[in-house]
């Protein structure tokens, strides 16, 4: 029986009077769950087929090759978050099954229990129960396992023989953060893909996409405060610009910093001008007051002057003192030690520093 697909942005446009006609011809229509006004940006914007992922074109082309010749081997795709590994790889599940993908996929996520008698039953279940063609061009399964780094090392064990033995009718995907935590016997079990932070210019197109979509009034440099805070991660840019939007029609870089709580480039710079020219006492008491003024963290703020550190000029041996000391500070404060005793640890690094400066410049 053929089979017609209705779109979500279809559905407003008086779809129903198309349902009716496709139903009265005997067709099976599958519409689409159509997206609310409440609906999370980083769903409504996640790319539904492989050419609509934004960046990493030569992953995806060859994962897009050895799909069309019906060869795809067993994935292990990892990297950063927000890169778009789930993304290409439910792209990919489209484009082999269809509309019924999700009666071909076994989709297991970090929050699902997946000790070793999931690997053992479930896993093994779906594997090994015959798959039905829904005139699909390839009967293989597909086992997708999210954040496959936090299974435990005896599934993981368990999941190498489970992966040979049913590799004739079932390709499994495994997705994850941190490569180092997957054991080597599945690492070679697997064709690795790392997805690297996306690259600036990959972030910014689609974001000005989602501007476009959405009717935003963003200006150039609260799109350039977007990309900068994403570090390479676009689910992050996407829910940064919806709560920014949310709190403000107009999108400036101002907005999207007091949206996020982050500290202002201008702002860093002033607290870096008194670190390097106040005496400790006045350093000390204006930061704290920027700080209790602006509700800015002190974590933030060590890690936007650490930045700040590698654009200046100043001798190796100071900036590495520096950067050494910042990064015990650092450390400190994700233990939960007193703001106030780090930040006099801040300045003093900073008053040490400069006082080296001035001897090498006697």
């Amino acid at each position: 029986m053929a089979e017609e697909i209705i779109s979500p942005m279809e559905i407003d446009g008086g779809a129903s009077d198309e349902a009716m006609k496709a139903a009265s011809k005997g067709k099976n229509v599958v519409v689409m769950a159509p997206f609310t006004k409440s609906t999370p940006w980083v769903e409504k914007y996640r790319p539904q087929s492989l050419a609509d992922v934004a960046a990493h074109r030569d992953i995806v082309d060859t994962i897009d090759r050895l799909t069309s010749e019906n060869k795809l081997p067993h994935l292990l795709l990892y990297g950063p978050p927000g890169t778009g590994k789930t993304s290409t790889i439910l792209a990919v599940a489209r484009k082999i099954y269809g509309p019924q993908y999700h009666n071909m996929i076994l989709e297991l996520n970090a929050s699902d229990d997946r000790g070793i008698d999931v690997v053992r039953q479930q896993i093994q279940d779906f594997a090994s129960t015959q798959s039905f063609s829904f005139g699909v061009k390839a009967s293989v399964k597909l086992v997708l396992l999210d954040e496959a780094d936090a299974m435990t090392k005896d599934a993981q064990f368990a999941l190498r023989r489970v992966i040979e033995k049913y590799t004739k009718n079932t390709r499994f995907a495994l997705i994850c953060n941190h490569v180092n935590k997957i054991i080597p016997a599945l690492q070679s079990r697997c064709t690795r893909f790392r997805f690297a932070p996306l690259d600036a210019t990959h972030v910014t197109e689609r974001l000005k996409h989602v501007i476009e979509s959405e009717r935003l009034d963003v200006d150039e440099y609260g799109l350039k405060a977007l990309v900068r805070l994403s570090n390479g991660d676009m689910r992050k840019a996407l829910n940064i610009l919806q709560s920014t939007h949310m709190a403000s029609p107009h999108i400036t870089e101002e907005a999207v910093y007091l949206c996020t709580g982050n500290p202002m480039p201008k702002d860093i710079e002033q607290m870096s001008f008194w670190l390097l020219n106040e005496v400790y006492v006045t350093c000390y008491r204006h930061i704290t007051d920027m700080k209790m003024r602006k509700g800015l963290a002190l974590v933030d703020i060590v890690r936007e002057v650490t930045m700040f550190i590698f654009k200046i000029k100043m001798p190796s041996d100071v900036r590495v003192h520096l950067i050494t000391d910042m990064a015990d500070i650092e450390y400190r404060l994700t233990f939960g030690c007193s703001d106030k005793l780090q930040l006099g640890a801040l300045v003093a690094s900073f008053t040490k520093a400069r006082s080296a400066l001035v001897a090498r410049v006697k």
